[in-house]
């Protein structure tokens, strides 16, 4: 009797299974409402997720982190029977593949295919379609799927940008007519400042991968980089009246794409075409959607192996449910998912088709990147001279899995960053060594290379970001190939034990941002600092301008506490804090001098608003509350009539677009002692104004010299069908310019001579005649990156950092982001030096 009835339980047991399955909620019966009729939360998307968790023996989920609002991270890894239960085998294989693990391959490892979504929270259709992706991967009665799966393994993280995604969700729930207004101009396709698109912080993550400054990129790469797909698609959307593009990609590609890569992108887009034709969709390829930048989601998987792609459906922050095109169609969200869902479907069919030529071709560029590297370079060594940033240098390079050592003493040649030639120079042991020869060498070649080639300069962002420049770090860049020493710990910055016996004051030097985050920490504990204005030297140990002093004297209220506090801030940062026992220097001014300047406690206020730019606000608003810890002020500019401006002494201005920001009362609040902090466009308001030096600088024609005048006119007839290149001459997309830096005026403390700044757009201004020009270019100051002939010639001789006092006050003017996407880390002291030393 109890053979018959374990054999009946089993059979129940199995057709329940089997029932479950077959019924399998879709996204539109688990939601409630048809899939395009509303726009989803983010936390019913995940419950979703998890309801396909408890349902499906095909899909497992892992929560990688959360985002600084606390909306879950999370991806749905998708595989058949066999491979769902082996994943961490698959994994690791794979990693084995690429040389980053020993000895853990399989026989028949799977391609991984990678779907990214909501990048940009308003690009809102990606999360939709991948609801609809997941359920058809899942669906038992799907044959074509099944069989995809045989050999694939498809991760889908459905929301990368929840924060961003829930605020465009929110903004449209509440105010979206019953029956969708498919008017342009309607509320329902009016966002709100700052929209949708970036994260809490108001940055775009789609910049982010390279640099991992956000919390939601460092948390997603280090799960992403213990995989390393073979493809990766990020979803997107664009202007709602262009059609649908997919890969192959456009022009510049960076010369270390290889041919497979290419290739295979193109495989993939024909495959999504065939399916786009059979429907009749228009779509387009290899236009402006380039590969060169290496931070975005399709470059960085190219850059660590993968076939990474861009996919752009119609729509964005202003397409709602439905709106109606300029040829007079309506674009609905029904079909943008569609749209998202047919080449996310095709993808995974081209990979599962291609499969084992997709897996020895990742292996493959992963051993010629370790065994046979095709860089100019063979090995980077970053100089030790700036500890702080060297190491926050090596920490980046880590954690985009790049391995990086220590230097051996010896002697060497290679390209220098700092003034571009061929010279020869010592290596040291404490010198940061990044060799070629490494699986993530093309990564790190990118990221490193001192000029990047640009076969076409028509790119959609930035030409040039080497990191040594981003970094501010002396370099070299060798061809010759250097072994590093591996493992061995970058000296450690000692910490001052518990001072004793007769103290007169703690040194702290000011050389990086870190400096002026522990600044910070002093100021709010009302601990009272000092900085010198000129270089000194005491007890045999050299101090340059910009150094903070805290003396006993100022600060006697606190008694033998301060002592315990100062040790206690100092252990908290694993900061440098020197002391001595008298005021009487050896070298330069002694601490009674007026080179010894008080630092006033800055209260600070920014501007945000409709006319600010939200990612320039949020680069300050990241600043002061992730960087160096600054309790500040956000002021809208629509309430600044009811600002008291006794409470605040500085203010910055972001960039941005202003309209009668200058006036009277914000001139006689200079006057009697605040301080503007205009950074970029913001320049533009205080330019050519009464009571400002600021005079922008104008173009010079270009001179054709004794040519005949109708040939001029000839000349100047353009074409209509190379309007792009000729638009060239006129274009910045963003190179980097080397400074001349006057180091003796508190906006430059902690700098040498120079600085490399990353130079934007066009705006430069005259010297100024009645202020200090702090950072200049030249003629010579081109370094790195594209820059129109026209503009080329602009760039020189102008100012670009600048001080002007104003009565009591000041307005530091910063033409160029210091702050830019927060990885431009040597700009960060800059900025730290105009809110607490400038004017004090």
């Amino acid at each position: 009797m109890k053979k018959p009835l374990l054999f009946f339980s089993l059979l129940f047991f199995s057709l329940n299974f089997c029932f479950s399955q077959q019924k399998l909620k879709t996204p539109s019966q688990f939601l409630g409402y048809e899939l395009g009729t509303h726009f989803t939360l983010h936390y019913k998307v995940v419950q979703y997720y998890e309801y396909l968790a408890a349902n499906s023996k095909n899909v497992k989920l892992e929560y990688y982190g959360k985002t600084n609002e606390g909306r879950e991270l999370m991806v749905a890894f998708v595989a058949n029977d066999e491979n769902i239960n082996r994943l961490d085998d698959i994994r690791k294989s794979n990693l084995s593949n690429a040389g980053i693990l020993q000895n853990n391959s399989i026989s028949n490892q799977p391609a991984i295919v990678w779907l990214s979504y909501n990048v940009h929270g308003n690009e809102s259709v990606s999360t939709e379609a991948s609801m609809k992706t997941i359920y058809d991967l899942l669906d038992p009665t799907n044959q074509k799927t099944k069989e995809w799966l045989t050999n694939t393994v498809v991760v889908i993280d459905p929301c990368i940008n929840p924060d961003g995604r829930d605020r465009y969700v929110n903004f449209y729930n509440p105010v979206a007519n019953l029956i969708p207004n498919v008017t342009s101009y309607s509320r329902e396709h009016r966002e709100p400042w700052p929209g949708g698109r970036v994260n809490h912080y108001y940055f775009d993550l789609n910049r982010d991968w390279a640099w991992q400054t956000q919390i939601e990129t460092k948390q997603r790469l280090k799960l992403y980089n213990s995989w390393l797909p073979e493809v990766h698609v990020d979803f997107h959307e664009q202007g709602v009246n262009d059609p649908y593009y997919f890969a192959p990609a456009a022009a510049p590609f960076h010369k270390v794409i290889t041919p497979w890569q290419v290739e295979f992108q193109t495989i993939i887009g024909k495959n999504n075409a065939k399916y786009f034709d059979e429907k009749g969709w228009m779509y387009f390829t290899k236009e402006r959607f380039d590969l060169l930048y290496p931070s975005y989601g399709d470059t960085y998987p190219i850059y660590s192996g993968s076939i990474g792609m861009t996919f752009e459906q119609g729509g964005g922050g202003v397409a709602g449910l439905a709106i109606l095109n300029e040829e007079g169609d309506t674009l609905t969200l029904k079909d943008r998912i569609n749209h998202h869902y047919t080449t996310g479907l095709s993808t995974i069919e081209a990979t599962s088709k291609n499969a084992q030529k997709v897996v020895s071709e990742f292996k493959k560029f992963y051993n010629d990147g370790k065994n046979n590297p095709t860089s100019e370079y063979k090995t980077y060594i970053i100089k030790s001279t700036n500890n702080a940033n060297a190491q926050k240098l090596a920490d980046l390079l880590k954690a985009n899995g790049i391995e990086v050592g220590y230097g051996v003493s010896k002697q060497s040649s290679g390209y220098n960053y700092v003034n571009g030639k061929t010279e020869n120079f010592s290596i040291e042991k404490t010198d940061i060594v990044v060799s070629a020869y490494q699986p993530k060498s093309v990564l790190a070649n990118v990221l490193l290379e001192p000029k990047t080639f640009v076969a076409d300069s028509n790119t959609y962002d930035i030409t040039a970001w080497a990191l040594p420049y981003a970094y501010g770090l002396q370099a070299y860049a060798l061809k010759d190939a250097i072994k590093p020493i591996n493992n061995l710990p970058p000296p450690p910055r000692p910490v001052e034990p518990e001072p004793i016996g007769n103290t007169y004051a703690w040194i702290s030097e000011w050389k990086s941002v870190d400096d002026a985050k522990f600044l910070s920490s002093l100021l709010k504990n009302n601990i009272k600092v000092r900085y010198t204005e000129s270089p000194f030297e005491v007890n045999g140990k050299k101090y340059d301008a910009g150094s903070l002093i805290i003396a006993k004297t100022s600060n006697e209220g606190m008694g033998e506490k301060l002592a315990q506090k100062l040790m206690e801030l100092a252990k908290e940062s694993n900061h440098n804090l020197n002391k001595i026992t008298s005021g009487f220097v050896d070298k330069g001014a002694d601490f009674g001098s007026d080179k010894i300047r008080f630092i006033n406690k800055p209260t600070v206020a920014v501007l945000a608003g409709e006319d600010v730019s939200p990612i320039g606000f949020g680069e300050i608003w990241h600043f002061f509350e992730q960087e160096i810890a600054y309790p500040i002020t956000v002021i809208k500019t629509d309430d600044l009539g009811r600002v008291k401006w006794n409470d605040i002494n500085v203010l910055i201005v972001p960039d941005g677009y202003y309209t009668g920001l200058v006036n009277d009362k914000i001139i006689n609040w200079i006057k009697a002692g605040g301080k503007i902090i205009a950074v970029d466009g913001a320049l533009k308001s205080f330019a050519d104004k009464k009571d400002f030096s600021l005079k922008s600088k104008e173009d010079k024609p270009i001179k054709d010299g004794k040519e005949d005048i109708k040939k001029d006119l000839y000349a100047n007839l353009k074409v209509y069908g190379n309007r792009e290149s000729e638009d060239l001459t006129n274009n910045i997309p963003g190179a980097i310019y080397k400074l001349e830096l006057d180091n003796t005026n508190p906006l430059a403390f902690g700098y040498p001579k120079y600085y490399f700044s990353l130079k934007l757009d066009t705006n430069i201004y005259n010297f100024l005649e009645k202020g200090w020009n702090v950072g200049y270019v030249k003629k010579s100051s081109y370094v790195s990156g594209f820059t129109g002939a026209k503009i080329k010639q602009k760039l020189q001789d102008g100012t670009l950092f600048g001080v002007e006092e104003l009565g009591r006050g000041s307005v530091v003017y910063l033409a160029d982001d210091p702050l830019f996407r927060s990885f431009w880390e040597n700009g960060k002291l800059l900025f730290s030096n105009a809110v607490f030393l400038v004017g004090q």
